[in-house]
């Protein structure tokens, strides 16, 4: 069994100029693609090694084909808070995509020695929503975005009205409505895979819808349904992200 060297991993905190507090950022792995790891809904920089996400992911980082991070889920726990609203969250989604924009991809650059290395990202529930977020929102950092079990019209849990913020933090309605550019020429080069379960709190809709969007776009696309027996949990998540990491990493 090859075990994971103990100073592969390293947690630190990022004093966010944007997001206005301390960010957990961690990172595991010594070589490789870099891949950003958003957490589900409030979780945590190391949510995924609690999780055993990084032993399932272990045979690659070890092999050097990858090098995961992941930090805080900001706009997650603005979603989750109990007095949200969409204002307030829309505009912790938009602190929280710059925070990831100009201070974490630099660190993660400045950690792979390579200042203008691609990043895969990926994430589960809420965490596929932000990877695909973060894909579609800046193209030119990003390169694929492996979204398992996503929500991805966040409509179905805030309230009118939707304001501007929310607008360009959500793929699902931005995306209609953006015409040729830059962004989009550069959309078309990348790659969004969608696996779903089928069982219990899955929502395949959900997927499929952002599937449409995406290839009404000619952004290229995939959706997975891997059936019934896989439902909305972690260990249908640690089987699914080695398996696509292996093919695209």
């Amino acid at each position: 069994m090859v075990k994971m060297s103990q100073d592969s991993h390293i947690s630190i905190k990022v004093n966010s100029r944007h997001v206005g507090e301390e960010i957990t950022c961690a990172r595991w792995g010594h070589l490789g693609t870099p891949v950003l790891l958003f957490p589900t809904a409030g979780g945590d920089g190391e949510e995924c090694e609690r999780f055993k996400m990084i032993y399932a992911l272990r045979h690659l980082i070890d092999a050097g084909r990858i090098k995961v991070y992941s930090c805080d889920s900001v706009g997650g726990r603005a979603l989750s808070a109990k007095d949200r609203t969409t204002r307030s969250f829309a505009d912790a989604q938009t602190r929280f995509d710059r925070f990831i924009y100009d201070e974490l991809v630099p660190w993660i650059r400045r950690d792979c020695e390579t200042p203008d290395i691609e990043i895969i990202t990926a994430g589960a529930s809420i965490g596929a929503f932000n990877a695909v977020a973060a894909l579609c929102r800046h193209p030119d950092v990003f390169k694929t975005a492996i979204a398992m079990s996503g929500t991805f019209d966040l409509t179905k849990w805030l309230d009118p009205p939707y304001t501007l913020d929310f607008y360009y933090a959500s793929p699902m309605h931005f995306l209609p409505r953006l015409g040729d550019s830059p962004q989009l020429e550069q959309l078309r080069k990348r790659l969004i895979l969608l696996p779903t379960g089928e069982g219990p709190w899955e929502e395949p809709a959900q997927s499929w819808r952002l599937a449409q969007v995406l290839g009404s776009k000619g952004i290229p696309n995939r959706v997975d349904p891997w059936g019934k027996d896989y439902d909305h949990n972690w260990p249908t998540w640690r089987e699914m992200l080695p398996k696509y990491l292996a093919q695209v990493a």
